[in-house]
């Protein structure tokens, strides 16, 4: 892989180094904000031999390497979760036999997990579990082999749970996407609070559906960046037409000390399905983020997204440049 010339970030980024972060530099001739990994897809559908697919994954950097949580969908239609690996961020190798909790020996079902790591170290799953209807369940690890169950956090129907990396004003702080058992219009994103990670409340609204690319439901994506403009959030939106959903990703800014408000929210999508690894697969025309890591000297960021629900996928960009790029195309006009 490619690696960059050096460079500093124009603002302060509140999350440690990653000198390791996989990264290729942008196409000369691309002048988009973010751009795909000349090599995708990183991970295939049959990474593990019995998988129907491999889609919608977290990866955080783990002891000087990588870890993370993927989505494996199993050749009987039954959705778990697998832990995996990797040295650099591209190869990956992931556990054939799904998580299975140290409490109770349950697996790990369910899908779309994200992965945050907290200030006490340890590294927070969440994921829309199966809990009488698609709820978001939470677990930790501190050590990527033993899981410890927490349960869950909201009552169904609720997706696409993302945790901030730290306390607010004394409570963990969660988003989530309120919705039903199915695929209708329903899905803005609010955020929960709690002291324990065992019971949440205090809702806020955080913000709604809009026009395009955004319209039908949004969520958010890979756990927020702190920077000192406000938390950095990647979130999805889907998009109906005449031929199904469309799921792009965009970016909006939140208020540091009350991240219910938004700061910034842009109007155009960051990435939509276009490579053919997005458009054709099991679900096509998706591009579903999920995780981002982030190199603060620098201003790197990669983001992992699951490409039509078959595959993982990731992309480049710089979080500065992200900033910059939504007050110029901000539906909020602060």
């Amino acid at each position: 892989m490619k690696r960059s010339s050096s460079r500093e970030t124009r603002i302060h980024i509140n999350t440690p180094p990653i000198p390791a972060l996989p990264w290729e530099d942008r196409p000369e001739s691309c002048t988009d904000p973010l751009w795909r990994y000349s090599g995708n897809p990183v991970i295939t559908r049959r990474n593990v031999p019995e998988s129907h697919l491999i889609s919608n994954s977290a990866a955080v950097a783990f002891r000087e390497k990588f870890a993370g949580v993927f989505r494996c969908d199993a050749q009987s239609g039954d959705i778990f979760l697998n832990a995996g690996f990797s040295d650099d961020g591209i190869s990956w190798k992931i556990e054939p036999k799904c998580i299975f909790f140290a409490e109770d020996g349950t697996p790990m079902c369910g899908y779309d997990p994200r992965v945050c790591r907290m200030e006490d170290g340890r590294y927070y799953i969440t994921w829309c579990s199966r809990f009488h209807g698609p709820s978001v369940g939470i677990a930790w690890t501190d050590d990527f082999r033993t899981f410890h169950k927490i349960g869950n956090a909201l009552l169904p129907a609720n997706r696409n749970g993302v945790l901030f990396p730290r306390k607010i004003n004394g409570e963990y702080l969660l988003l989530s996407r309120p919705c039903d058992w199915g695929h209708t219009p329903c899905g803005d994103i609010f955020l929960s609070r709690s002291k324990d990670f065992i019971y949440w409340g205090k809702h806020e609204f955080v913000m709604p559906r809009y026009s395009g690319w955004q319209s039908l439901k949004i969520g958010a994506g890979p756990v927020p960046v702190e920077t000192e403009e406000g938390w950095l959030l990647i979130y999805h939106g889907v998009f109906s037409t005449c031929n199904g959903f469309v799921y792009s990703f965009g970016a909006a800014l939140l208020d540091l000390e009350q991240p219910w408000k938004v700061l910034f929210r842009g109007d155009p999508y960051l990435l939509t399905p276009e490579a053919p690894y997005e458009t054709t697969g099991f679900v096509p025309n998706v591009a579903f983020p999920t995780a981002m890591l982030v190199d603060a000297p620098s201003g790197r960021m990669t983001i992992y997204y699951g490409c039509a629900d078959t595959c993982v996928g990731i992309c480049f960009g710089y979080v500065d440049e992200i900033v910059e790029w939504l007050k110029k195309h901000s539906l909020i006009i602060p």
